[in-house]
């Protein structure tokens, strides 16, 4: 169609590409006073064939939707950046934050560059190892089946004390904790494709629950501590921060799309259908008292059960929490559907878990994702808070990054390849 020949700006502009089981969303941005000014929005559904549970079905048919979801953002922007930031989500994605504990010989030299390569160097094959094995044992794929998709350094502590910046620091121990997201190399490997194909410098994959927990107050803060959940079409993603640093991720495929299925077989309607009374029925436009809205919410209370399982499930999992965080924050697509906060508000599920308290459950809303600001004006509700959060990653790795994030790009680049 002749829109990948246009003259790009590449100078801190660049793309967010959240490609969705449902639909694909594209945000262009430009990256000004260490924010990302969103200029363009485009949105294009996916075909059922396309994606199945957070994972690519389909090639070519992504990147027909990509390329009109582009067109879309490029008609407002007026630009078409080659950067991009992809976002993978799925059950397959294995993410987590291991904590390394590296013992200095001389507490009072201060820590110089050398050094800080070589800790970081020293804790992130640690790490690595111990992501990716774990994958591999969850997942029965072999070692060089799975690839890094994704590493960040979220808490950095000298002697207990955190910092940002280690350099110039005295100190004995230094403890860094560094998050690694791992896939099977068929999945990180059809994005790849997507994105050369649309003639995109890919600058990261980003596990969209690191982007979402990151977007939030995980910078901020060293007492910010939730449970983040974004349900989307084929999957839902956890992300848990506990004092300012991200424990990990968990993901299982059930999301938006369920629901529509259930709909179409109960009333017997095509997924199309389904899915606009689906929709229709979350926006409260159904007669309260009619007899289709009554046997909607039965359809719908009986897979709320089932997800609020894969919820306990997936948190379960954070052995290593002593006690989870009492606020949960929803987004995505899916949890637009009023019984998904109702059944986390209920207070029988959480009593198999280490909460301290009944949690708290809001919703993510667009002007609380941190560092981006909506030029558009088309961003309104849950479902745009993941391709912003995605945006907002892409502000460091469009940009300069800092010292210690770029000498773990480095390192993690090496483990990639």
């Amino acid at each position: 169609m002749g829109l990948f020949g246009l003259k790009r700006q590449k100078e801190r502009q660049a793309i967010a590409l959240d490609i969705g089981t449902e639909f694909v969303k594209v945000l262009i941005f430009r990256i000004e006073d260490n924010k990302a000014h969103i200029i363009g929005a485009g949105r294009q559904r996916q075909r059922l064939s396309d994606m199945q549970g957070g994972k690519v079905t389909d090639i070519s048919g992504v990147i027909e939707n990509c390329e009109k979801a582009l067109e879309q953002a490029y008609n407002q922007a007026r630009v078409l950046p080659k950067q991009c930031v992809i976002g993978i989500a799925g059950e397959l994605v294995k993410g987590s934050t291991v904590n390394v504990h590296y013992k200095r010989d001389d507490p009072k030299a201060k820590i110089d560059l050398k050094e800080l390569k070589y800790i970081i160097e020293q804790v992130q094959a640690k790490s690595f190892e111990k992501t990716r094995s774990e994958l591999v044992w969850e997942t029965g794929y072999s070692e060089i089946d799975v690839k890094l998709v994704n590493s960040a350094i979220v808490d950095v502590r000298i002697d207990g004390y955190r910092v940002t910046n280690p350099l110039g620091f005295q100190g004995r121990d230094v403890s860094v904790g560094i998050f690694n997201a791992f896939a099977p190399i068929v999945h990180s490997g059809a994005l790849q494709t997507i994105a050369e194909d649309l003639g995109l410098d890919l600058l990261a994959i980003a596990a969209e629950p690191y982007a979402v927990a990151r977007c939030v107050g995980l910078d901020d803060s060293t007492e910010f501590s939730a449970i983040f959940i974004d349900v989307g079409g084929g999957t839902t993603d956890i992300a848990v921060v506990r004092g300012g640093g991200l424990e990990g991720t968990k993901m299982f495929a059930l999301g938006g799309r369920v629901f529509t299925k259930s709909i179409a077989d109960t009333c017997d309607l095509s997924f199309v259908e389904a899915e606009k009374l689906k929709i229709d029925y979350s926006l409260g436009q159904l007669d309260k008292d009619s007899l289709e809205r009554n046997r909607i919410a039965k359809v719908i209370e009986a897979d709320c059960e089932v997800w609020l399982s894969g919820v306990e499930l997936a948190l379960e999992e954070f052995a290593n929490v002593d006690l989870l965080p009492s606020r949960i924050l929803l987004c995505g697509g899916g949890s637009l559907l009023p019984e998904m906060r109702e059944h986390l508000a209920k207070k029988g599920w959480v009593k198999n878990l280490p909460f301290a308290k009944p949690p708290k459950v809001d919703f993510i809303k667009p002007e609380q994702v941190a560092a981006v600001v909506d030029e558009t004006d088309q961003l309104q509700d849950a479902q745009d808070v993941t391709p912003m959060a995605l945006a907002n990653v892409g502000i460091t790795l469009a940009g300069e990054a800092g010292v210690v994030e770029g000498i773990l790009d480095k390192v993690a680049a090496g483990l990639r390849s």
